[in-house]
């Protein structure tokens, strides 16, 4: 109800603004055609006074130029509407020789009811208005509008980098890029509003001698009365109506100058000042001292220097005790802290074992190092979200460290500190491998690719060009990197995926889904067993990104059994529409090799016989004559540019698997339940186990 109502005023308010504005237009167009009784020039020149002081002070406080956007046509209404107050006030003092309490104080009290002093004052004022404000915030927003949108081509550039990078998503870099836009339409606006603020100290001149020469002249000519009297009389209405619009006026030209200058500013103008000013306050200790040599100095006032020289000296010792006191403290904290340290070590810490690392040869730290132009540490970011995307997990934060163990150019790959992958990196060098499209060979030092085994060849910078010509992939050292790093995290995502990481899984869908998640956790299943299916499905590539429909299977065939190899089976076919279009290929025809009925008869029999765990009981010179046919199915499956899937039976496909997985662990081993229906199947190859 509170936010309703806060909507409801809102949106109120946004009215009235509206209609306020347009309000001020027409009371402008008004004060221009008819004339306007004295007590209302009186209530809206004080209007005018206000509105500028409390522009002034706004701009005090924003912290960013943008804060203030309206300005540029908020500088336009308000000359607008002290034009139109000039126009009022004259047609007032030229046909009434009145304009009402207000001018006539300003014309008094200011003035002094000396039209001379009055006259000296009006000029000052628009001496400094004009050519010391005005003229400085015309410059500096003329600049700032140059610079800014001279800065702007860098500026896109640097969003398309991060987003490329993976730092900011579209949504952030289009506000990132609106805000550019923003800024270089609100400093081009700036620098023409400046004109308007120039322009208006012009014109309360010119009003200024127009106002004095036509009241002397309808005073002496029309009126019947002296020179002098006219001149005493109208000169001073004309310089307090000069005072009333150039005071305001000077008011938004210093706020023009101090939101232009706010650039490098990240604070608001009175927090600025005070961190800045008192930063240093030996500063207020030699100025009070200089003010005390001049108060001893013959003819100087004596008094008031050296009471100002006591006030500031005060004022800079008492800020010297402050950031002395700052200091001890800070000296106190950082002697605790060396304390802790000496302490006995607390070894506990060492015990921790990180759930991965990459720790990298001393030449390979430009690489990590964004000083020199590295970028792993965005493209590990990267690595994050697309294992994210792809196998629904979260990947914990991979510990990037150099090793001087290693030699210069190596990598080592950890999980849990176990080495799972190395590989090695010529810094300046590329990678350039042969996809069987080249057309000329060309030299370099032989090597092999380490994310998938490839023959490849390191080459110069200068080789680059040529290599691509002639038909090889050319990747540079971060993308040979970054590319091993996620084909490791893919193959072994499975020993990653811990207890705490299958929590934080659950705990992100529960809001949504509590009814799943609370008919299945903890009364049929725990955390430990969820987080063995999960493995299962894992190890043999099935992404657990459609977590929901897991859930909702173990909850359905989890009464019937706790068998986890069982589990997962139901819930492999619960995933058959996603498994179907993994093993599809461009034509949406599944290519797989099958197995013959009677070899599996035969691994159907061997399961029932056997006492030990699935796989044992088989005779060997039958594996291996399964190995070696599949071998060379494998072969041609792959020369062919499809990926070699085998399909068999329900009941022996995770028998099968555990046959082969020793032959290859990227072997997808799919049952005809895991296949939808309407999905066309074309048989390649069988496998019988004759040898």
């Amino acid at each position: 109800m509170a936010q309703s109502n806060n909507i409801a005023l809102n949106g109120q308010l946004l009215k009235n603004g509206e209609m306020t504005v347009i309000g001020a237009i027409v009371v402008v167009l008004i004060m221009f055609i008819v004339p306007l009784p004295p007590w209302m020039l009186d209530f809206l020149i004080l209007i005018n006074i206000c509105v500028a002081f409390a522009i002034l002070l706004l701009t005090m406080y924003v912290r960013r130029s943008l804060e203030f956007s309206a300005f540029p046509s908020l500088l336009l209404i308000t000359t607008l509407y002290r034009l139109g107050l000039n126009v009022s006030s004259t047609r007032s003092i030229l046909l009434h020789a009145q304009a009402g309490s207000v001018i006539d104080a300003f014309g008094n009290v200011v003035a002094g009811s000396n039209y001379i002093v009055g006259f000296v004052m009006f000029v000052i004022f628009t001496i400094i208005q004009f050519m010391v404000i005005t003229k400085g915030s015309e410059r500096v927003a003329e600049v700032a509008a140059r610079f800014t949108l001279d800065a702007m081509p860098g500026k896109q550039m640097s969003i398309d980098a991060d987003l490329n990078a993976g730092l900011i998503n579209e949504t952030e870099a289009r506000a990132r890029r609106r805000e550019i836009e923003r800024e270089a339409d609100f400093y081009g606006a700036m620098d023409g509003a400046s004109k308007f603020v120039k322009g208006d100290a012009i014109a309360g001149i010119m009003i200024t001698v127009v106002n004095l020469v036509g009241g002397i002249a309808i005073g002496a000519l029309q009126k019947n009365i002296g020179l002098l009297e006219a001149l005493q009389t109208f000169a001073l209405l004309t310089i307090g109506d000069g005072l009333v619009t150039q005071v305001p006026a000077l008011l938004i030209s210093t706020a023009t100058g101090i939101l232009v200058t706010r650039s490098a500013s990240e604070d608001n103008l009175g927090s600025d000042l005070t961190q800045q000013l008192l930063a240093y306050p030996k500063i207020f200790m030699i100025v009070a001292g200089v003010f005390a040599l001049l108060a001893i100095i013959p003819g100087m006032p004596t008094i008031p220097f050296f009471i100002l020289a006591a006030i500031i000296g005060f004022f800079g010792y008492t800020l010297k005790q402050m950031a002395e006191a700052q200091s001890r403290a800070a000296a106190e904290e950082k002697s605790v802290a060396q304390e802790e340290v000496k302490k006995p070590e607390n070894v506990a810490a060492l015990l921790q074992v990180e759930a991965m690392e990459l720790e990298i040869g001393y030449r390979l730290i430009p690489l990590v190092d964004p000083a020199q132009g590295g970028d792993l540490f965005d493209r590990v970011s990267m690595i994050r979200r697309q294992t994210a995307l792809e196998l629904g997990m979260i990947l914990p934060p991979i510990r990037i460290r150099d090793n001087m163990q290693l030699e210069p150019t190596h990598y080592v790959i950890k999980i849990k500190g176990i080495e799972v992958a190395k590989g090695e990196i010529i810094p300046n060098y590329y990678l350039a491998m042969d996809p069987g499209i080249v057309s000329q060979k060309i030299d370099g030092i032989p090597t092999t690719e380490p994310a998938f085994g490839l023959p490849a060849l390191w080459i110069t910078d200068t080789q680059r060009e040529t290599a691509e010509l002639a038909g090889y992939t050319v990747v540079d050292p971060p993308s040979i990197l970054a590319t091993h790093l996620t084909e490791v995290i893919k193959s072994r995502a499975y020993e990653l995926l811990g207890r705490q990481e299958v929590q934080a899984l659950i705990d992100n869908i529960k809001e949504e889904y509590n009814v799943v998640v609370s008919e299945l956790i903890p009364n049929l299943m725990t955390i430990g067993e969820i987080q063995k299916v999960l493995v299962n499905l894992l190890k043999e590539g099935i992404p657990i990104r459609n977590l929901v429909t897991i859930l909702e299977t173990l909850a359905d065939y989890a009464p019937m059994t706790k068998d986890i190899d069982m589990l997962t089976e139901f819930v492999r076919q619960s995933l058959a529409r996603q498994i179907t279009k993994m093993v599809q290929s461009d034509d949406g025809v599944v290519r797989v090799i099958t197995i013959d009925p009677r070899l599996e008869q035969m691994i159907m029999k061997a399961q029932e016989d056997a006492k030990v765990a699935p796989g044992y009981s088989i005779d060997p010179n039958l594996i291996q004559s399964i190995y070696k046919q599949l071998g060379n199915l494998i072969q041609q499956v792959t020369a062919s540019g499809y990926q070699p899937v085998i399909l068999c039976s329900p009941a022996i496909r995770l028998t099968f698997r555990r046959i082969v997985e020793r032959l290859s662990t990227k072997l997808m081993v799919l049952s005809y339940n895991e296949l939808v229906a309407e999905a066309e199947v074309q048989a390649i190859g069988v496998v019988d186990g004759v040898q």
